[in-house]
């Protein structure tokens, strides 16, 4: 590892049981476990080309990176210090031949995007976790990089989903992680325009209600929506389960056709 340390204004914290170091901003947004279980849950493979929307700090491409060798993982980040941050991040994890992340916005004229080297119909694989509330119905937070992490502010479910379907390669996949209660929207922005739809909910406990779903569609599938049935991220005891364990610690790959 090398590149900048923690300064007051940020903090080094491990990721995949310290195999990646991240700097993050000490107030405001910070990726957690979604960030790590949203890498987990992209099905790329060597060789292909992956492109995250609202890529923060940069711990979701950093760890599917990590996971997938001889993987392309680009990004793309609204808030110019979060994507500077991102940057000395993928130098201090010894990424930088395969991971890149610029500062930009989604809501771009499409020219522009691809200026910036996103290409439409071009990417294998999309992915994104998307800004949580609708500021008309949330208070913004008092921290400007935590609203604008955490409110849609100009940008709806429907801006994220048509991103990513006109980045995604025809049978390229498009994956979203998402607060349960956001299930409905999600669903309805991806009707037309997506097919083979996975839901798979997170639970928090057994018996508790999701508290996250992860979504993944494929452009051009004609399959059915499949409720799948998703995972259980603590037990009794309170500590991650031995299947969230291996995803968040050991960077496994989350496969949603089997059971957690």
């Amino acid at each position: 590892m090398s590149g900048t340390a923690a300064s007051e204004e940020t903090t080094d914290d491990g990721f995949l049981d310290g195999r990646l170091n991240i700097l993050q901003p000490a107030k405001g947004y910070r990726a957690g476990l979604d960030a790590v279980l949203l890498a987990a849950a992209v099905p790329a493979r060597a060789g292909e080309r992956v492109l995250e929307a609202g890529a923060g700090v940069g711990v979701a491409s950093l760890c599917l990176a990590s996971r997938v060798n001889g993987l392309e993982v680009a990004g793309i980040e609204l808030q110019p210090g979060l994507a500077r941050l991102a940057g000395e991040n993928i130098t201090r994890n010894a990424l930088g031949d395969r991971v890149s992340i610029v500062e930009g916005d989604i809501g771009q004229p499409v020219r522009d995007l691809v200026a910036m080297g996103f290409e439409p119909n071009a990417w294998h694989h999309v992915f994104a976790n998307p800004p949580f509330h609708d500021p008309a119905s949330n208070p913004a937070s008092p921290n400007e990089s935590k609203a604008q992490a955490h409110l849609t502010l100009g940008s709806d479910l429907d801006d994220w989903v048509r991103f990513a379907c006109v980045m995604a390669r025809p049978k390229g996949t498009v994956t979203f992680i998402h607060r349960a209660d956001a299930l409905a929207g999600l669903l309805g922005a991806m009707t037309g325009h997506l097919g083979g739809i996975e839901v798979f909910p997170l639970w928090p406990a057994t018996g508790k209600p999701a508290s996250r779903v992860i979504l993944r569609g494929q452009r051009d599938s004609k399959a059915p929506l499949v409720l799948r049935p998703g995972l259980v991220l603590h037990g009794r005891d309170g500590r991650f389960t031995e299947r969230a364990e291996a995803l968040l610690r050991r960077g496994e790959a989350l496969l949603l056709d089997q059971p957690g």
